[in-house]
């Protein structure tokens, strides 16, 4: 589901609202009668009450909140404001044949579906409050942005070489490495019981979990064997890891500095002897403040960086420079084509008039 944030306003001047009284009988004579299940129209498509109620009730996550009359009013606005996008989105796409198909919508789910029983998957979706329609509704509204902004956006933008060497050139001193780095993977198992917050499970694929010491040196052996016969890495971290935060993309951990990495000189030991791409042994994973044995891990180094100025004619430098600048590019051009589509749009925000005129009176 998309996710929905606070927006708190920033102070106004008291002339603002000496322009908001003016404003206000105009507003009292724009309001339309209309169903209170609907709170918004996009060119006469209703934005339903029940959709926004949904998606605020997901906002508030299992913890009892009891947010202020006024706190709720914003967080539904801005439901309200999310969901009128995302049909303007929708419209433009359907008007240039870019909807998602129900065979894409069908296999993303069985993508998804893969790893569980249906019974698991069931029970999946009952935990992020998601029906089976809700889930195909929000992966076709995805797929269907998606393919609008590849079409009209990201298919249009052009990095050049000039605009590659004018970024490194402003920013060169970042491209240059006080100390050597470490790009690594891990596989972590561990006794420790899995967070009771934790709603996705342990957080791997199989939703494998050891309950002992004995069952998770047994665990990891065998995962160790399985990397040592030639399976991927980031398959087996998918699938079996314990360490939620990254279990899902690989076991990936990013980038550390040495020094970093020497806070654990077992580690650090057994890395200085990899070459990229290959593993450690199994070793004992530490709790960070207590130093104690908690479980077992397996590194792996997808790469090392040495300390020194990064050279513009290195192509890991040109990659990282192009792929930044079409990021910031594609997020410029997708902020103001939402605005021109807006602008283009008949809009009725129903929700937000009712708002206005409670607080008038």
């Amino acid at each position: 589901m998309p996710s929905v944030r606070l927006w708190y306003p920033r102070p106004v001047p008291g002339s603002f609202f000496a322009g908001l009284l003016l404003l206000a009988p105009l507003l009292a004579g724009c309001s339309h009668a209309h169903s209170t299940d609907v709170l918004a129209e996009v060119n006469g498509k209703p934005i339903a009450a029940k959709d926004v109620d949904a998606l605020y009730q997901n906002s508030l996550g299992e913890k009892d909140q009891h947010p202020s009359r006024e706190q709720e009013g914003i967080v539904r606005l801005n439901i309200v404001r999310q969901l009128i996008d995302e049909e303007i989105l929708a419209q433009r796409a359907g008007k240039l044949n870019l909807a998602a198909t129900d065979e894409e919508v069908d296999s993303q789910i069985n993508e998804m579906k893969a790893p569980f029983t249906q019974e698991e998957f069931n029970k999946r979706l009952a935990e992020k409050h998601l029906t089976l329609d809700d889930l195909r509704r929000d992966i076709h509204r995805a797929k269907t942005t998606e393919k609008l902004f590849n079409k009209e956006i990201n298919s249009k933008i052009n990095i050049t070489d000039a605009d590659i060497a004018a970024y490194y050139n402003a920013h060169k001193p970042e491209y240059n490495l006080v100390e050597p780095e470490y790009h690594l993977a891990q596989i972590v198992v561990t006794s420790l019981p899995a967070p009771q917050t934790a709603t996705s499970g342990v957080g791997n694929l199989q939703n494998s979990k050891a309950g002992t010491d004995a069952e998770a040196r047994k665990k990891i052996d065998m995962l160790h064997n399985r990397l040592e016969s030639g399976e991927d890495f980031g398959a087996l971290a998918a699938n079996f890891s314990e360490r939620s935060d990254n279990a899902s993309s690989g076991g990936d951990m990013g980038f550390f500095q040495e020094s970093q990495l020497k806070s654990d000189m077992a580690v650090y030991d057994a890395v200085q002897r990899l070459k990229p791409g290959q593993i450690t042994e199994v070793l004992p994973l530490l709790d960070p403040s207590t130093r104690k044995p908690i479980g077992y891990a397996i590194y792996r180094l997808i790469d090392e960086e040495a300390a020194g100025q990064r050279d513009l004619g290195d192509p890991r430098v040109q990659q990282s420079i192009r792929q930044q600048l079409r990021e910031t590019r594609s997020q410029l051009l997708k902020n103001a084509y939402l605005e021109v589509l807006r602008d283009q749009a008949r809009v009725e925000n129903y929700f937000a008039e009712d708002i206005f005129k409670r607080g008038a009176q």
